[in-house]
Protein backbone atom coordinates (compact mmCIF):
# COMPACT_ATOMS: atom_id res chain seq x y z
CA UNK A 1 0.00 0.00 0.00
CA UNK A 2 1.10 3.22 -1.17
CA UNK A 3 2.11 5.68 1.59
CA UNK A 4 -1.40 8.87 1.77
CA UNK A 5 1.40 11.14 1.33
CA UNK A 6 5.07 11.39 -0.23
CA UNK A 7 6.97 14.00 -1.50
CA UNK A 8 10.39 13.55 -3.53
CA UNK A 9 13.04 16.69 -3.31
CA UNK A 10 9.92 19.26 -3.02
CA UNK A 11 11.08 22.85 -3.66
CA UNK A 12 9.03 26.75 -3.80
CA UNK A 13 9.95 29.55 -4.79
CA UNK A 14 8.38 32.83 -4.71
CA UNK A 15 9.16 36.04 -6.06
CA UNK A 16 8.94 39.19 -4.03
CA UNK A 17 9.74 41.99 -6.66
CA UNK A 18 12.99 41.31 -7.51
CA UNK A 19 14.04 38.91 -4.52
CA UNK A 20 13.43 35.00 -4.64
CA UNK A 21 12.42 33.84 -1.61
CA UNK A 22 13.24 29.99 -0.92
CA UNK A 23 10.52 28.86 0.83
CA UNK A 24 11.27 24.88 0.94
CA UNK A 25 14.39 23.61 -0.24
CA UNK A 26 14.42 20.00 -0.90
CA UNK A 27 11.79 18.49 1.15
CA UNK A 28 11.48 14.63 1.03
CA UNK A 29 9.46 12.06 3.46
CA UNK A 30 6.45 10.06 3.60
CA UNK A 31 3.07 9.95 5.89
CA UNK A 32 1.28 6.89 6.21
CA UNK A 33 -2.01 6.14 6.80
CA UNK A 34 -3.36 6.33 10.63
CA UNK A 35 -0.14 8.68 11.60
CA UNK A 36 -0.78 12.00 14.00
CA UNK A 37 1.91 13.91 13.30
CA UNK A 38 2.72 17.88 13.43
CA UNK A 39 4.70 19.63 11.60
CA UNK A 40 6.63 22.41 13.70
CA UNK A 41 8.97 25.22 13.76
CA UNK A 42 8.40 28.96 13.84
CA UNK A 43 6.81 30.84 11.87
CA UNK A 44 8.39 31.47 8.26
CA UNK A 45 10.13 28.05 8.58
CA UNK A 46 8.11 26.79 5.41
CA UNK A 47 5.07 24.89 7.24
CA UNK A 48 2.77 26.41 5.98
CA UNK A 49 3.91 26.34 2.28
CA UNK A 50 4.28 22.58 2.91
CA UNK A 51 0.88 22.39 3.83
CA UNK A 52 -0.84 24.18 0.76
CA UNK A 53 1.15 21.88 -1.30
CA UNK A 54 0.22 18.58 0.77
CA UNK A 55 -3.25 19.67 0.54
CA UNK A 56 -3.97 20.85 -3.03
CA UNK A 57 -3.98 24.37 -2.47
CA UNK A 58 -0.44 25.43 -4.27
CA UNK A 59 1.96 23.56 -6.85
CA UNK A 60 5.82 23.23 -6.46
CA UNK A 61 8.18 25.03 -8.15
CA UNK A 62 10.05 21.38 -8.20
CA UNK A 63 9.69 18.26 -6.89
CA UNK A 64 6.76 15.80 -6.81
CA UNK A 65 3.59 15.31 -4.16
CA UNK A 66 2.16 11.79 -4.29
CA UNK A 67 -1.52 11.57 -2.77
CA UNK A 68 -2.19 7.75 -2.60
CA UNK A 69 0.22 6.92 -5.04
CA UNK A 70 -1.08 9.62 -7.55
CA UNK A 71 1.42 12.60 -8.69
CA UNK A 72 -1.07 16.18 -8.17
CA UNK A 73 2.43 18.11 -8.27
CA UNK A 74 1.45 18.96 -12.16
CA UNK A 75 -2.56 18.49 -11.93
CA UNK A 76 -4.52 21.85 -13.46
CA UNK A 77 -6.45 23.75 -10.84
CA UNK A 78 -9.91 21.92 -11.53
CA UNK A 79 -7.94 18.74 -10.76
CA UNK A 80 -6.66 19.54 -7.59
CA UNK A 81 -9.99 20.74 -6.58
CA UNK A 82 -11.83 18.17 -7.03
CA UNK A 83 -9.14 16.42 -4.84
CA UNK A 84 -8.84 18.98 -2.70
CA UNK A 85 -12.91 18.32 -2.15
CA UNK A 86 -13.01 14.30 -2.12
CA UNK A 87 -9.41 13.13 -0.44
CA UNK A 88 -8.62 15.99 2.08
CA UNK A 89 -10.14 17.39 4.54
CA UNK A 90 -9.00 20.99 6.32
CA UNK A 91 -9.44 22.58 9.83
CA UNK A 92 -8.24 26.32 10.10
CA UNK A 93 -6.86 28.33 13.25
CA UNK A 94 -10.45 30.90 12.80
CA UNK A 95 -12.64 28.17 11.83
CA UNK A 96 -14.09 29.51 8.07
CA UNK A 97 -17.69 28.64 9.31
CA UNK A 98 -20.59 30.59 7.33
CA UNK A 99 -22.11 32.47 10.46
CA UNK A 100 -25.95 32.45 8.37
CA UNK A 101 -25.48 28.55 8.31
CA UNK A 102 -26.62 26.07 11.00
CA UNK A 103 -23.87 23.49 12.42
CA UNK A 104 -25.40 20.53 10.40
CA UNK A 105 -25.64 23.14 7.32
CA UNK A 106 -22.35 23.93 7.53
CA UNK A 107 -20.75 20.14 7.54
CA UNK A 108 -23.48 19.69 4.54
CA UNK A 109 -21.52 21.66 2.41
CA UNK A 110 -18.63 19.59 1.17
CA UNK A 111 -21.09 17.25 0.62
CA UNK A 112 -23.58 19.24 -1.79
CA UNK A 113 -19.81 20.51 -3.61
CA UNK A 114 -19.28 16.71 -4.41
CA UNK A 115 -22.58 16.17 -6.14
CA UNK A 116 -23.99 13.72 -2.74
CA UNK A 117 -28.01 13.15 -3.08
CA UNK A 118 -30.32 15.41 -0.72
CA UNK A 119 -31.27 11.97 1.00
CA UNK A 120 -27.97 10.53 2.09
CA UNK A 121 -26.52 14.01 3.28
CA UNK A 122 -27.90 14.35 6.43
CA UNK A 123 -27.69 10.66 8.41
CA UNK A 124 -24.11 11.52 7.94
CA UNK A 125 -23.78 15.01 8.64
CA UNK A 126 -25.98 13.98 12.26
CA UNK A 127 -23.88 11.05 12.57
CA UNK A 128 -20.88 13.09 12.42
CA UNK A 129 -21.79 16.07 14.63
CA UNK A 130 -22.44 13.17 17.13
CA UNK A 131 -19.33 12.14 16.60
CA UNK A 132 -17.66 15.13 17.71
CA UNK A 133 -19.75 16.14 20.39
CA UNK A 134 -22.45 17.93 18.86
CA UNK A 135 -25.69 15.66 19.04
CA UNK A 136 -27.56 19.16 20.92
CA UNK A 137 -26.19 21.61 18.81
CA UNK A 138 -27.04 20.36 15.30
CA UNK A 139 -29.11 23.47 14.82
CA UNK A 140 -27.42 26.28 16.10
CA UNK A 141 -25.54 28.54 13.93
CA UNK A 142 -21.83 29.43 14.66
CA UNK A 143 -22.52 32.93 16.53
CA UNK A 144 -24.81 30.51 19.48
CA UNK A 145 -21.65 28.12 19.97
CA UNK A 146 -18.89 28.90 21.56
CA UNK A 147 -15.19 28.87 20.22
CA UNK A 148 -14.63 25.39 21.07
CA UNK A 149 -17.82 24.37 19.73
CA UNK A 150 -17.05 25.91 16.20
CA UNK A 151 -13.86 24.08 16.04
CA UNK A 152 -16.04 20.69 16.33
CA UNK A 153 -17.95 22.19 13.96
CA UNK A 154 -15.23 22.96 11.80
CA UNK A 155 -13.56 18.97 12.41
CA UNK A 156 -16.54 17.13 11.51
CA UNK A 157 -16.70 19.35 8.44
CA UNK A 158 -12.86 18.55 7.44
CA UNK A 159 -14.44 14.70 7.83
CA UNK A 160 -17.46 14.41 6.12
CA UNK A 161 -16.04 13.34 2.90
CA UNK A 162 -14.07 10.70 4.23
CA UNK A 163 -10.71 12.13 3.70
CA UNK A 164 -7.53 10.42 2.77
CA UNK A 165 -5.84 13.03 5.19
CA UNK A 166 -6.82 15.82 6.95
CA UNK A 167 -5.23 19.22 8.08
CA UNK A 168 -5.40 21.23 10.80
CA UNK A 169 -3.44 24.74 10.78
CA UNK A 170 -3.00 26.06 14.30
CA UNK A 171 -6.24 24.28 14.83
CA UNK A 172 -6.40 25.73 18.84
CA UNK A 173 -4.57 29.16 18.22
CA UNK A 174 -7.74 30.72 18.64
CA UNK A 175 -9.14 28.64 21.81
CA UNK A 176 -8.82 28.88 25.64
CA UNK A 177 -5.99 26.47 27.04
CA UNK A 178 -9.33 24.45 28.41
CA UNK A 179 -11.27 24.47 24.86
CA UNK A 180 -7.60 23.83 22.94
CA UNK A 181 -6.82 21.05 25.20
CA UNK A 182 -10.66 19.58 24.38
CA UNK A 183 -9.58 20.22 20.34
CA UNK A 184 -6.46 17.99 20.73
CA UNK A 185 -8.09 14.84 22.46
CA UNK A 186 -10.55 15.07 19.94
CA UNK A 187 -7.88 14.61 17.03
CA UNK A 188 -6.18 11.82 19.18
CA UNK A 189 -9.56 10.32 19.82
CA UNK A 190 -10.41 10.35 15.82
CA UNK A 191 -6.65 9.00 15.39
CA UNK A 192 -6.87 6.61 17.83
CA UNK A 193 -10.79 5.15 17.21
CA UNK A 194 -11.32 5.71 13.53
CA UNK A 195 -7.90 5.48 12.12
CA UNK A 196 -8.25 9.28 10.91
CA UNK A 197 -4.71 10.19 9.00
CA UNK A 198 -4.16 13.62 11.03
CA UNK A 199 -1.38 16.46 10.25
CA UNK A 200 -1.22 19.50 12.74
CA UNK A 201 0.89 22.51 11.81
CA UNK A 202 1.45 24.14 14.40
CA UNK A 203 4.61 26.21 16.75
CA UNK A 204 3.41 25.05 19.82
CA UNK A 205 5.57 22.80 21.50
CA UNK A 206 3.01 21.28 23.82
CA UNK A 207 0.69 20.53 20.71
CA UNK A 208 3.55 18.82 18.95
CA UNK A 209 4.44 16.40 22.36
CA UNK A 210 1.07 14.64 22.03
CA UNK A 211 1.69 13.55 18.38
CA UNK A 212 3.17 10.64 17.76
CA UNK A 213 5.81 11.95 15.11
CA UNK A 214 7.16 15.39 15.08
CA UNK A 215 8.28 16.52 11.33
CA UNK A 216 10.52 19.97 12.50
CA UNK A 217 11.54 22.58 9.74
CA UNK A 218 13.96 25.36 9.59
CA UNK A 219 14.81 27.72 6.50
CA UNK A 220 12.50 25.41 4.28
CA UNK A 221 14.16 21.99 5.04
CA UNK A 222 13.94 19.17 7.32
CA UNK A 223 16.35 19.54 10.16
CA UNK A 224 14.86 16.47 12.14
CA UNK A 225 11.69 13.88 11.81
CA UNK A 226 11.22 12.33 14.99
CA UNK A 227 9.21 9.47 16.27
CA UNK A 228 7.85 8.58 19.78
Amino acid sequence: MPAVVKTENLVKDYKLGLVVVNALRGVSFEIQKGELLALVGPSGCGKSTLMHLLGCLDRPTSGKVLLDGEDISTMNDNQLAEIRGKRVGFVFQTFNLLPRLSAAENVELPLAYTGVPVKERRPRVEELLKKVGLADRMDHKPPELSGGQRQRVAIARALINNPAIVFADEPTGNLDSKSGEEIIALFKQLNNNEGVTIVMVTHDANIAAQTRRNIQLKDGQIISDENR
